[in-house]
């Protein structure tokens, strides 16, 4: 009877280790979170209100973009399920529902979470159990540079780092008396963009004659830009988010302040241009500089019959027929959801944290409709800067008024 006993409570201990194997065989795939035969779950978290509350499409455009993968049958069999979560632009409600979708949603990674401070409150987390944070939607160098330290993160954007050389190399060989007043956000996102332009101007980085920083809470920054013109500046750098920079402009005219302006990319979109020119008046944003990688969906004479931008107004057409077509930022969220899309597929059929992480490593396309000609995606052993090709560009008004986005001179690589 005892060994009997010893038996039976063998063979008991084998079939419960066995039922709970069953649904694992049967009903994921992988051991990770997110994941079955047929879905896989991954989240983010983004302003759908408050002071960035502009940047909500960077979500929306992506999760349109999906629909559209998953109608056409997912990647390799499992469709994409995209939950993101509204953070105000606040870092700790960014903390706290980042740990909602890790820990109660279970999703398999984190994707294209928003801005800088947002990023780096949870990337440490994110890293220490092994979660994947993908194409955060920040410029910041340190997601590209510091890969060895935080290998389960990487961004998209060019830097910000780079960017600004940029700027501060054209202003060092074609605007040699320049005086350089700065608008920036007070946060490691407006100060890299001022270190990447002291580093592009070299010697000339002693023409900085002002900065002036406003704090991501404020409602107004008419102040700053009074004095700033104060500076006698003929360069108007501003390193702001959406609201910010269309105050700047419109301030900046009201106080009769006409300088050279460049404005960081983030904020540059061709929408928020128009709605900076004051209904119309786009001869007040005249020759503004900044950089693009994006097709402009509002240039219609540049991309009229382009591939990807008939399959970006298809997208939106069906998928998000209440957003705004011409607004740029649904363009960068189809970009990155794009290339998501395609490092899924080179994990396999049977995808993992790690192996989502490895393909990300080693992405090498030239294809992404959503990007202008000549913009590769690329990563490496040593490169996690996926999108290192960038042109300046240069708002111009016709004689009818009408303003957009002109490209002028060569593609150039990022500054490291």
């Amino acid at each position: 009877m005892r060994r009997t006993g010893v038996l039976f409570g063998v063979i008991g201990v084998f079939a419960a280790a066995l039922a709970l194997a069953l649904p694992a065989a049967h009903g994921r795939e992988t051991a990770d979170p997110g994941i079955t035969r047929t879905s896989i779950l991954i989240g983010g978290t983004t302003p759908l209100s408050g002071v960035a509350s502009a940047y909500a499409s960077v979500a929306r455009g992506a999760e349109a973009y999906f629909k559209y993968v998953n109608a056409r049958g997912g990647v390799n069999g499992r469709k994409i399920t995209y939950k993101y979560l509204d953070d105000q632009y606040n870092a700790s409600i960014t903390v706290q529902q980042t740990r909602q979708l890790v820990q109660q949603d279970q999703v398999f990674a984190i994707f294209n979470s928003l801005g800088t401070e947002h990023n780096l409150a949870i990337r440490d987390y994110l890293n220490s159990i092994r979660v994947p944070q993908i194409f955060a939607a920040t410029g910041a160098r340190t997601f590209g540079a510091d890969f060895r330290k935080y290998p389960w993160t990487i961004g998209y954007q060019p830097s910000y780092t780079g960017e600004t050389a940029i700027y501060g190399r054209w202003i060092q060989k074609n605007k040699k008396n320049a005086r350089i007043a700065i608008l920036y956000q007070n946060d490691d996102y407006g100060k890299e963009l001022i270190n990447g332009l002291r580093k592009g101007l070299g010697p000339m980085s002693s023409r900085i004659v002002m900065t002036q920083g406003y704090e991501v809470t404020a409602t107004d920054i008419q102040s700053q830009i009074a004095r700033l013109k104060t500076s006698g500046a003929n360069t108007f750098m501003i390193f702001a988010t959406p609201r910010y920079s269309i105050q700047s402009f419109i301030y900046a005219n009201r106080l009769g302040w006409k300088p050279q302006i460049f404005v960081n990319s983030v904020a540059s979109a061709s929408n928020l241009m128009e709605i900076a020119s004051d209904a119309g008046n786009n001869r007040r944003v005249k020759g503004t500089m900044s950089i693009q990688f994006l097709k402009d969906p509002t240039d219609s004479t540049r991309w009229a019959g382009d591939a990807g931008m008939k399959l970006y107004r298809q997208v939106m057409k069906k998928y998000l027929p209440r957003g705004n077509a011409n607004d740029v930022f649904h363009v960068y969220s189809m970009a990155s959801a794009f290339s998501f899309v395609e490092a899924l597929r080179k994990a396999g059929k049977n995808p993992t944290r790690s192996g989502v992480m490895a393909a990300l490593a080693k992405l090498d396309s030239k294809k992404n409709p959503f990007l202008i000609p000549g913009v590769t995606v690329k990563t490496g052993r040593a490169d996690r800067f996926p999108i290192e090709q960038v042109q300046l560009t240069r708002w111009t008004v016709n004689r009818k008024g009408d303003g957009r986005w002109v490209r002028f001179g060569p593609l150039q690589r990022m500054p490291s």
